[in-house]
């Protein structure tokens, strides 16, 4: 509901923090899929937070790391 929500208005830019946390792995992989997918069509780009390095790397281009 809430990427529907942050869809809605067309955005170029949507800020994701944490969009996957506290999910189990099927939904973690179904959400990652769906935002890679929404990025590709509607050609929108994330600011992806996350603490979770892996996912990162799966989901993003290019990464900063905040100490």
């Amino acid at each position: 509901v809430a990427i529907a929500r942050a869809l809605i208005i067309d955005p170029e830019f949507v800020i994701a923090d944490e969009p996957t946390s506290m999910l189990d792995v099927s939904i973690r992989s179904g959400i990652m899929k769906l935002m890679e997918g929404v990025a590709a069509r509607l050609g929108i780009s994330y600011l992806y937070i996350t603490h979770d390095l892996a996912v990162a790397r799966y989901m993003c281009d290019r990464i900063a790391v905040m100490y």
